[in-house]
């Protein structure tokens, strides 16, 4: 028996003026849709602006062929991605920023271009849902190793969808804000179509998500299961903002020694508690202190004074005179004893991809690193914590941060360097990451950063302590260390493997019936 064809709805006709303001709204409406999505993105905490954003997506795609839908789709990934990533330019100017922000808007516009085809089977808000998962893995793989920065879970750290992420990572966030988005769209629809018959299934797309979050909440595990450290982070601020604030070398690495014995100096007269460890921030110190016999000696002269180890973000050069992002564990005795090398690194920054191309349009593009990356994870023992790293860029991949926290951690760090993109979001956008991977793993974090934002973030994603941007400080408190995993590590990337299969499958059998319908 041969399936009937499947047909988009037919479009709007009547006069040539009509249908083009038709597409002028649908339009205006993407691009909202997508700024919506945008605005949910922290510092801000209107997290429920997202799945508002995804109602209106559905609203614009809904029985849009596949060219239209295209286009609907690159115009809100432009208005969800050109404000999102504004900090790439911040220093270089449009060269990076505007066609990043276009490539991915366009990553965006292809999944959004499946949409309308999945959305005509039975529950298709659901399919809908897990095509925008199959959307964000693609942007996780590609350009340039990939570039996940605009993960819907990232928006989500004040909401109650956070704590699906001890559940299933980010892909489940996404699935969940998505359905709600898509459902609550399709709940317009028909109502205005009057449809009312129709409204359970996306009724319950808009509610069992929620529902689902809330519920998990309580199972979100934040005890001391091995024992607890107090930590201390360090931010020593820098100079000045830009991509020239290392330029003064020896004044950052300063900076972080002097607000260190500051910190020895408050212990000492009582003022805050001993730390069992501290973490400083990437590059702390640019002048290699295997090298350089100065800078080793500052480094050494503060461990000693604090007493515990520090582990500090410096650049390495090795045998091959190129740099490498590294993380030394500094023991207050012993000197340094460990280190961990950035493995995940942010191109434009610390690599430059298609160099000669890009540099065509700016002189900016030499100042972009040739670092080399790392190839393993590492744990850092400091004191009884066993400290998973994770450096800067490399927390918005779900597959770098899994690998280190399960690599026998029970406390998570991650120092970073935001100096580069001055005040902007960026810093609030990857604190909200760290949030997220609290949860994710079950583990406080411990962020440290030059300039800020530096934090302290409780396994439940709280944030209990942060500091303000380029100001020195020190954050001194008590966290549980935890070595339990959650569902999340437990099923890894499988969640993630499983909706985007799943969403493929319903891709095709939608292509499928059509062509079959079209034979017929």
């Amino acid at each position: 028996m041969v399936a009937p064809a499947v047909t988009p709805e037919p479009e709007v006709t009547g006069s040539p003026a009509r249908p083009r303001a038709w597409v002028l709204a649908r339009a205006l409406a993407a691009l909202a849709g997508g700024g919506l999505v945008y605005l949910s993105v922290p510092p801000r905490t209107v997290w429920w602006l997202a799945p508002l954003g995804f109602a209106v997506l559905g609203l614009v795609l809904h029985g849009r062929r596949l060219k239209a839908a295209l286009g609907y789709g690159f115009l809100f990934g432009l208005g969800f991605m050109t404000p999102l990533l504004a900090w790439t330019g911040i220093f270089v100017g449009p060269v990076a920023w505007l066609p990043l922000s276009a490539l991915e808007a366009l990553l965006v516009a292809v999944a959004c271009m499946a949409v309308p085809l999945v959305m005509r089977l039975p529950g298709g808000v659901v399919f809908a849902a897990l095509i925008w998962v199959a959307g964000e893995y693609l942007r996780s793989l590609f350009p340039f190793g990939g570039f996940p920065w605009g993960r819907i879970a990232f928006s989500q750290p004040e909401g109650p969808y956070l704590y699906l992420a001890a559940l299933g990572g980010t892909p489940l966030i996404a699935f969940a804000v998505t359905l709600t988005g898509f459902g609550l769209g399709e709940v317009v629809r028909r109502i205005a179509a009057r449809e009312v018959r129709l409204l359970v299934v996306p009724a319950l797309a808009v509610v069992v998500p929620l529902v689902a979050a809330i519920a998990t909440g309580p199972l979100v595990g934040t005890d001391a299961d091995a024992g607890e450290v107090t930590v201390a982070a360090v931010q020593g601020n820098v100079p000045r903002a830009g991509l020239d604030f290392n330029a003064q070398r020896r004044a950052v690495l300063d900076n972080h020694v002097r607000r260190t014995e500051q910190l020895a100096a408050d212990i000492r007269s009582g003022a805050v508690a001993q730390p069992d460890l501290v973490i400083w921030p990437e590059n702390a110190s640019d002048i290699d202190p295997l090298r350089n016999r100065d800078a080793y000696q500052l480094i050494d002269r503060a461990a000693k004074d604090v007493g515990v180890p520090i582990a500090l973000g410096a650049v390495v050069v090795g045998d091959d005179k190129l740099p490498r992002n590294t993380v030394i564990l500094w023991d207050p005795e012993r000197g340094p004893v460990d280190t961990y090398t950035k493995r995940q690194l942010q191109p434009f920054g610390e690599s430059m991809p298609m160099r000669s191309f890009f540099k065509i349009f700016s002189s900016a593009v030499e100042r972009a690193g040739n670092f080399v990356p790392g190839d393993k994870a590492t744990v850092f023992a400091m004191d009884d914590a066993r400290v998973a790293l994770v450096t800067c860029y490399e927390v918005a991949f779900d597959g770098v941060v899994r690998e280190s926290v399960l690599n026998g951690s029970n406390l998570l760090a991650v120092p970073t360097n935001n100096a580069t993109f001055g005040r902007s979001e960026m810093t609030y956008q990857q604190l909200a990451m760290d949030r997220v991977r609290a949860v994710e793993h079950g583990r406080a974090v411990v962020v440290a950063a030059t300039s800020g934002v530096s934090a302290i973030v409780r396994p439940d994603g709280t944030v209990s302590q942060r500091t303000e941007l380029f100001t020195p400080a020190a954050l001194v408190e008590r966290v549980p260390l935890r070595t339990a995993t959650t569902i999340a590590d437990r099923l890894g990337a499988w969640p993630e493997r499983v909706m985007v299969a799943v969403a493929l499958a319903a891709l095709v059998f939608t292509a499928v019936r059509a062509r079959r319908g079209r034979v017929k």
